[in-house]
């Protein structure tokens, strides 16, 4: 027998954990579905010196504060972990790890079926919440499958030390380019490749600005200052470190990848040992394919959270495209907010009232 739910929500990151906060609230019945086998979300498979880029006063979940960090700084992947885990001790969210989802499926015209390797879920409602990580994006580069040398994506980067002594070019423009490429200068012969010249933001202006900038103008408020978004980089220490030394200086892409390493516009050849891709994510949907919601370009049509080829599906935390900075942790929250609101109000209405039995 599927145990059924008002709502069921797929992924167990810092978006599920900000839509729990305020489902508790409205007396529907729900269960989140991690893959993951602990707290954290994708924070778990961040680099290991990993900086956030707002300080911890503007990047909490609804409910509690992330604490202050002793010395005031951009929090570190590990104290964001070390807060999201007390979250989950301190609200205790129904999560059940680790649940692999494989598909979400039209049951009949009141539930859709979450089909899972520990069993299936009936639910009226399911959020999704599987975020970005677990779908790294890599361009499609000419020889880039006859490269002997290492690749890998920022999604698996750890640490420099692998890489110490090492030739390295380092692909993509934005923060988490500007971050790995700073801590690799210390230790490799490393160098940055960008398609545009990177955008360094004022000393600061940090994720505080960004969020309220792009808050503004997905809102339309036209007064909004234009420049900065979340592609720019943001001056965190490590950063403004190794640009104060000289380390960042960035050259436009090579033409294309041999096997001992890459040629460049102007013909010439360099050997490199190693390319860490930071090009980004798209959206990790794939669950979502049999519902047939997915548009060419990988994305769900929404209107606000909700799909619109299928209703009984709303989606958080995969970018602005889901709600202002819905990819951030505190922006999550915001969206969360008037996302569950709207979710208890539909699941009420005349057409869609089911009443489940509580457990």
């Amino acid at each position: 027998m599927a145990e059924q739910f008002d709502v069921v929500i797929v992924g167990g990151g810092q978006a599920a954990l900000a839509a729990s906060y305020f489902l508790r609230r409205t007396g529907l019945t729900y269960i989140i579905l991690d893959n993951g086998a602990q707290a954290g979300g994708a924070w778990v498979h961040g680099w290991d010196s990993l900086h956030l880029f707002s300080p911890a006063s503007y990047s909490s979940l609804p409910g509690w504060p992330m604490p202050d960090t002793p010395d005031g700084s951009y929090p570190t992947r590990d104290e964001v972990l070390d807060y999201l885990r007390r979250y989950e001790a301190r609200y205790t969210p129904p999560i059940r790890r680790p649940v692999t989802v494989e598909r979400v499926e039209r049951a009949d015209k009141k539930f859709l079926n979450i089909l899972t390797n520990k069993g299936y879920f009936l639910s009226r409602a399911v959020i999704g919440a599987t975020g970005t990580w677990s779908d790294p994006f890599i361009p499609d580069v000419a020889g880039h499958d006859v490269f002997g040398g290492t690749q890998i994506h920022s999604a698996h980067y750890r640490s420099a030390a692998l890489f110490a002594s090492r030739r390295v070019l380092v692909v993509g423009g934005g923060n988490s380019g500007a971050q790995i490429l700073a801590e690799l200068s210390l230790v490799a012969n490393a160098t940055w490749v960008t398609l545009h010249d990177p955008a360094f933001l004022p000393d600061d202006v940090d994720g505080r600005v960004l969020f309220e900038r792009a808050s503004a103008r997905v809102l339309g408020e036209t007064s909004a200052p234009p420049s900065g978004g979340f592609g720019d980089i943001v001056m965190v220490p490590p950063v403004r470190a190794a640009k104060e030394r000289g380390a960042l200086h960035a050259v436009h892409p090579f033409a294309r990848m041999t096997q001992t390493g890459v040629v460049w516009p102007d013909g010439r050849e360099e050997a490199i040992d190693a390319i860490i891709w930071c090009t980004g994510f798209r959206p990790a949907l794939g669950v979502f394919a049999p519902l047939d919601v997915i548009e060419p370009d990988g994305l769900i049509r929404v209107d606000g959270q909700q799909a619109v080829r299928e209703p009984r599906l709303w989606l958080l935390g995969y970018g602005s495209w889901c709600g202002p900075a819905s990819a951030t942790l505190l922006g999550a929250g915001r969206v969360a907010r008037s996302m569950v609101r709207q979710l208890a109000d539909w699941l009420e209405s005349p057409t869609q009232n089911v009443r489940l039995p509580k457990p």
